[in-house]
């Protein structure tokens, strides 16, 4: 009997442990579902097309003040991270940055202009990183031939806005980032309605000239922080993709026009960071072709003035990877963590040793021995790349790339920044003939008095390689 009353004692032990776990577990969909169906309503109201009859900064007020009485103030109110969903789908990004650099990205709003297979990348990994507003901005639809490289597009989101085909899969990645949808073409005219907002950085993924430089312009007249995608197509190694100024990118058709229209139209020389390859294009652009089969003018069949209808050859990969860098570098920008970037020094292998080589020489004829040269060609390859770029410590100007920086080796060598210290990674500094002369005829104390900016710019450098050799 008592075995009996055991049993029915665990039967019951049982039942009430799974009525309250059950309770629990419909109480926690209860709150998704809840706070789901918020975020979607507020979707709704975010969603800006051509078709609207208010003007962009109108709607984007209107909807704001919608969202704040609705969602907005669960997620601006109180910090988004202490979610128990939000803070496990960011769980690593937290390891990574830091839970108060997380809440910076999640407070931070990003544009991008352009969502085809660089900008569709670029969105998408923002999002998934925790960015809390994004607007998405492109006149164009989703095609059968972007499909082999568009983040999200599938076969049945061809026909639909790009803008409006990301921010349909994005509210199901990430439904609390607030993601506006604009279809329609960045120019002049939209300029206002785009870039009005404070935005923390604006990305131009846009392929066509006039409206890059438009665009490109706008937000160094605005001084906003912007990053632009040079040209993705027609290159298939990846190892290749570099960041750095616009004066610095070589073997790239397109940045080497848009920097020629920055110039010639807005007398911009430089400053814009922008993602671009060293590689020269694999392929060209293939022959237009009209119905008849034979080869017509490319501008007769042009939907929109001034933008290509010729095809440019793209493996796939290679956008996804430019939209990954500039994710990479807006995302770490934007949590206040500091990258250093690989320069762009076009040196190969010959070139390092002739400055070791001359470096030796030197030590041997000024102290009348290289004993005490502390460097082998590794360790000239570092100082002359990552600390100097190539160029004169004196000259850190972004103008002499390609066979320009080629050419300059010829006059420059590395000397010691303090006679009294041996030829070390962190005592070499990189100068024309005439100014290591110069140099070695002063002192290091007469450099600290007379040129205190160009003393502490070399010593910044200088304890970095302390740091990186762990010296």
């Amino acid at each position: 009997m008592s075995e009996r009353r055991y049993q029915l004692s665990l039967i019951g032990t049982s039942a009430i442990l799974g009525s309250l776990t059950t309770i629990a577990i419909l109480k926690l969909i209860s709150r998704w579902t809840a706070k789901a169906k918020a975020v979607k309503k507020t979707r709704s109201l975010a969603c800006f097309t051509r078709n609207d009859n208010v003007s962009g900064s109108e709607a984007l007020s209107r909807t704001n003040g919608i969202c704040s009485n609705i969602v907005l103030k669960h997620l601006t109110g109180i910090n988004i991270l202490e979610d128990e969903v939000v803070s496990e789908q960011l769980t690593r990004n937290i390891q990574f940055f830091g839970l108060e650099s997380q809440q910076k990205l999640f407070n931070s709003y990003v544009i991008i202009v352009g969502l085809g297979g660089v900008g569709s990348h670029a969105a998408s990994m923002l999002l998934r990183s925790g960015v809390g507003r994004l607007l998405l901005v492109d006149f164009d639809q989703v095609s059968l031939s972007s499909l082999n490289r568009h983040a999200v597009g599938t076969r049945a989101d061809v026909g639909t806005p790009k803008a409006i085909c990301l921010q349909k899969h994005f509210s199901k990645i990430f439904p609390e980032c607030q993601i506006l949808a604009k279809v329609q073409l960045y120019d002049a005219s939209s300029d206002e309605e785009i870039l009005s907002g404070q935005p923390d950085f604006v990305l131009d993924c846009i392929d066509n000239i006039d409206t890059k430089v438009a665009l490109l312009a706008s937000c160094v007249q605005r001084g906003l922080k912007v990053l632009s995608a040079m040209g993705a197509g027609a290159r298939a190694d990846p190892t290749r993709i570099r960041i750095a100024d616009l004066r610095e990118s070589c073997a790239d058709p397109l940045s080497r026009a848009v920097r020629y229209r920055l110039r010639k139209d807005f007398g911009i020389e430089g400053g814009i960071p922008v993602v671009f390859s060293l590689e020269k294009p694999k392929v060209k652009l293939l022959p237009f072709k009209g119905s008849s089969g034979d080869e017509e003018n490319p501008s007769d069949y042009q939907i929109v003035p001034g933008f290509r209808v010729r095809i440019i050859p793209v493996m796939g990969t290679i956008p996804a990877i430019f939209g990954q860098v500039m994710a990479s570098h807006v995302i770490t920008q934007l949590a206040g963590l500091h990258v250093q970037t690989e320069p762009v020094v076009n040196l190969d292998i010959d070139h390092y040793r002739i400055l070791h080589q001359r470096l030796i020489e030197h030590e041997e004829l000024l102290y009348g021995s290289a004993q005490h040269v502390l460097v082998g060609l590794e360790d000239v390859i570092y100082i002359v790349k990552e600390l100097w770029h190539g160029r004169s410590a004196r000259d850190q100007s972004s103008k002499d790339v390609g066979r320009k920086m080629w050419r300059s080796v010829n006059d420059l060598m590395l000397v010691r920044w303090d006679s009294d210290r041996p030829a070390t990674v962190s005592n070499l500094i990189l100068l024309k003939f005439k100014e290591a002369d110069a140099h070695e005829s002063s002192t290091i104390g007469s450099i600290k008095k007379e040129e205190p900016e160009f003393y502490e710019m070399v010593t910044v450098v200088l304890k970095r390689a302390e740091k990186d050799y762990m010296l």
